[in-house]
C-alpha cells in the first residue's frame, strides 16, 4: 500500500489539493515562493495604503480612519501586530504552503509599518506633509530592492515531484 505521500490522496482518503500557490507561481520554487508573495504583499499593500488614505485624505465619503475611543489607530499598529504573529508563527516548522502564506502576511505587515516610518521617525503625523516624503521612498526602496534580488538570483526551478510543493 502506498503512503499518502505518494498515493496524491489525503490520509482520509480524499485526492489532495494542491497548494493555491503552485498554480499561481508555478515555475517558482518552495523555498521561494514566500520571497516573491512578500514582495507583492509589500508592493500591493504600500499602493492600497497609500489610495486608501488618500481617500481618506479628500474626504470621501464611507471612508474614514480607524479609531478606538476617538483616538486614531495608525496603520503601523496593525503592521507590527502582523510582523509579531508571522515572527512567532516562523519559529515552527512550516510546510510549503505555510511559508508561502506568511511570506505574503510579512510582506503585507511590513508594508503597512514602512508606509508611516517618516511618522514613527518623526513622532508626529506628517504622513501629508513634505516629511513624509520618506515613507513613500523608503517603500520604493524596497519594492526595488528586492524585486532586483529576485530578479538577479535564481532558485531552483519548483518540478511536479517535489515533496514540499504537496504542502
Amino acid at each position: 500500500m502506498k503512503s499518502p505521500k505518494t498515493s496524491g490522496h489525503a490520509p482520509s482518503g480524499q485526492p489532495k489539493r494542491p497548494s493555491p500557490w503552485l498554480r499561481l507561481l508555478p515555475g517558482i520554487s518552495p523555498k521561494r515562493r514566500g520571497f516573491v508573495l512578500a514582495w507583492w504583499g509589500f508592493a500591493l499593500t504600500f499602493g492600497g495604503m497609500r489610495l486608501l488614505t488618500w481617500l481618506i485624505h479628500i474626504d470621501v465619503a464611507g471612508v474614514g480612519d480607524m479609531q478606538a475611543g476617538g483616538v486614531h489607530i495608525h496603520h503601523y499598529v496593525w503592521g507590527i501586530l502582523l510582523l509579531a504573529v508571522v515572527g512567532a508563527a516562523s519559529l515552527a516548522d512550516r510546510t510549503a504552503r505555510a511559508r508561502a502564506w506568511m511570506g505574503l502576511a510579512y510582506g503585507v505587515g511590513l508594508a503597512l509599518v514602512v508606509d508611516e516610518a517618516a511618522l514613527l521617525i518623526s513622532l508626529e503625523d506628517v504622513y501629508w506633509d513634505t516629511e513624509g516624503g520618506f515613507s513613500i521612498a523608503l517603500a520604493i526602496a524596497v519594492i526595488a530592492v528586492a524585486g532586483s534580488v529576485l530578479a538577479m538570483t535564481r532558485g531552483r526551478r519548483a518540478s511536479r515531484n517535489d515533496p514540499d510543493d504537496e504542502s
